[in-house]
């Protein structure tokens, strides 16, 4: 049994339950960037100190391996030809289904490892003859977001060992076990951008480009951002024209926050509107692309399912209009906040989670 050590407390966890099942455990540490790699801004280096620190108490073997290239190559490339695109993806997404669960499987193959494991919030369960992704019983750690392009392969031979398990209790075991990780932070946000600002690391791969950004509603120009590609959908912060007041033919007060509605790649105008719910940042309907469904088949047509566009959204009640094998429609009961194209729209029957697509 392969399982993928990150440094934090919720593999180590997986690592203890395993074990304790009798699995065999060997350790795997997966270092996927190198760029900019320092205490400042990357933890890679502290990670490995814990994994080091936890396998030793547990008493298993670990391996390090290198996987920056193929990072690299199959999640950053795609990342920054989204960004520049208009668009704003979700990394790790596709480091889920491209490196961990790829090269982490390929690796397992060539050492002869049967079966992996990770530390992820989820399920897995063979159902008439398929397999299919779960939800976590911890619905606010739940993470089958992040890991609906898993495909049959990969989840025949892939254990959650968290899946029944609340956040509380993954610390109490690993308190109980000795585990120094046991109160260790959370990591949070994109792996390869660390604790600095979000625009700072962006803009040393793309450059700025000065452009207007006028309200939607009236066409006035309201201020200038560096380039559009830095901004997303919903965005409220960092647009510095929090003083200007509202226009004809907006929906709120004239002190209400502005949020990003648009960008326009074109032009380089980034499209701004005042009040969270005004009615440009509504959508009750989206079209997606790059689908990837868990069984391998695309979900039944005008049947009642729940989904969600971005992570930390609650699911909500819809259905798939028409699928295809490129693209798919999917109509939400009530308007949804923000849908942003480049974010992945994933779809849910109950705890299942069915797979999904990125939102054109």
């Amino acid at each position: 049994m392969l399982v993928g050590l990150s440094g934090g407390v919720d593999s180590a966890v997986a690592a203890l339950l395993l074990k304790e099942q009798g699995w065999r455990v060997v350790g795997l540490f997966m270092k996927n960037w190198e760029d900019d790699d320092t205490d400042e801004h990357c933890a890679s280096r502290q990670d490995l100190i814990d994994v080091m620190s936890v396998a030793d108490t547990l008493g298993i073997d670990v391996e390090v391996l290198n996987f920056a290239t193929e990072y690299r190559e199959r999640v950053f490339a795609h990342f920054l030809r989204e960004y520049e695109a208009g668009r704003t993806p979700n990394p790790d997404v596709l480091c889920n289904s491209e490196i961990k669960f790829r090269a982490f499987l390929e690796h397992a193959a060539r050492i002869g490892a049967d079966r992996i494991a990770t530390g992820h919030y989820a399920g897995v369960r063979e159902f008439q003859g398929r397999w299919q992704l779960l939800k976590a019983e911890d619905g606010t750690k739940d993470q089958s977001y992040f890991l609906h392009r898993l495909q049959q392969e990969q989840l025949a031979t892939t254990l959650f060992p968290l899946a029944g398990l609340y956040k509380r209790d993954v610390r109490r075991i690993a308190a109980d076990a000795g585990l120094h990780v046991a109160l260790k932070k959370d990591s949070t946000g994109i792996c390869f951008i660390g604790e600095r600002p979000f625009k700072e690391f962006l803009m040393r791969y793309l450059p700025p480009q000065k452009g207007e950004i006028r309200c939607l509603d009236d066409d006035r120009v309201l201020g200038e951002h560096d380039g559009v590609a830095y901004h997303t959908i919903g965005q409220r912060k960092g647009l510095h024209i929090g003083g200007v007041k509202g226009g004809k033919g907006g929906a709120s007060g004239d002190h209400d926050a502005w949020f990003v509605a648009g960008k326009d790649i074109v032009d380089n105008v980034l499209h701004v509107v005042q009040g969270h719910d005004h009615p440009a940042l509504l959508s009750d309907e989206l079209t997606a692309r790059e689908l990837s469904w868990v069984s391998g088949q695309p979900p039944h047509t005008h049947w009642v399912y729940t989904a969600k566009t971005r992570y930390r959204q609650a699911d909500a009640p819809c259905e798939i209009e028409w699928v295809a094998a490129d693209a798919c429609h999917i109509r939400f009961a009530e308007p949804q906040w923000a849908v942003t194209p480049g974010q992945s729209v994933v779809v849910y029957e109950s705890r299942v989670c069915l797979g999904g697509g990125v939102i054109a």
